[in-house]
């Protein structure tokens, strides 16, 4: 019996393959879990080829987080189908790509916001529109990196959004404690996903985890995705308001051995 047999959940953020939110999809499905996927629309048709590998068909939902009427409508969709929500999955995240590639002091307001609004305020919307149909309680689980803490280079915006993000994580947790409902991040070394191939420099990140991680290597996309099963399983019934290290132990390390001496 799977870590997630008989749980309904909704992923948001998948994009290709490569997609974080993607390896999650596939890992739940396999832990036994029946899955809502949803998308933007240019990214339907490719969302739609992929449902299609999972072994229990999913509802495909188009949504643009960053709409309200949007979002209710996907529920309304959910509720169609499914008499309720055991889970909700949140790995959205976006800045534009010349915010990015400069320096954080000359972000422009509006790439400022709407990399707040998207990476950060969604993970409130989504998990607020979610609460009529999670009335046996449940987990919500969200993706986040460590540029949230430390100023990585060309990461800029989104590092700010990742702190809001992990921020809204613990207070998420503290309202939604007394429903049963546990909220968590898991801050995912650097994989290869599409959105990371807009952050400059990138190979050099991976190069980065290799040297310097506790276990001298990148991690998969796969790893992140059993630990987002874990915090979603009953297994983590006593785990909210966390943030769950994938990065091959990266966080932890300080000084190089070779430096110390």
């Amino acid at each position: 019996m799977g870590a997630l047999e008989g749980k309904v959940g909704i992923i948001y953020g998948i994009a290709n393959h490569r997609s974080i939110a993607w390896a999650i999809a596939q890992a739940a499905d396999a832990a036994g879990a029946q899955l809502v996927l949803t998308c933007i629309e240019r990214m339907e048709r490719d969302v739609r080829r992929l449902a299609a590998q999972l072994s229990r068909p999913p509802l495909v939902v188009l949504c643009d987080v960053q709409d309200d009427a949007q979002i209710a409508a996907v529920y309304e969709d959910v509720r169609k189908h499914h008499e309720r929500l055991d889970f909700v999955v949140h790995a959205i995240a976006f800045a534009n790509r010349e915010d990015l590639a400069g320096r954080f002091i000359d972000t422009p307001r509006e790439g400022f916001r709407q990399s707040l609004e998207v990476s950060a305020y969604s993970l409130t919307a989504v998990t607020r529109a979610a609460l009529p149909l999670m009335t046996a309680g449940g987990s919500v689980v969200t993706l986040t990196y460590l540029g949230s803490e430390r100023a990585m280079p060309h990461y800029n915006v989104m590092g700010v959004a990742k702190a809001a993000l992990e921020a809204s994580v613990r207070y998420l947790a503290a309202d939604l404690g007394p429903s049963r409902i546990r909220v968590n991040a898991v801050s995912a070394g650097p994989v290869q996903t599409l959105s990371a191939r807009g952050i400059a420099g990138f190979s050099g990140m991976l190069d980065a985890m290799n040297e310097r991680a506790a276990l001298k290597r990148n991690i998969e996309a796969s790893e992140v995705a059993q630990a987002a099963v874990f915090l979603l399983s009953d297994g983590a019934s006593g785990i909210t308001g966390q943030t769950l290290y994938v990065d091959a132990g990266f966080n932890i390390m300080g000084i190089e051995q070779s430096v110390a001496g």
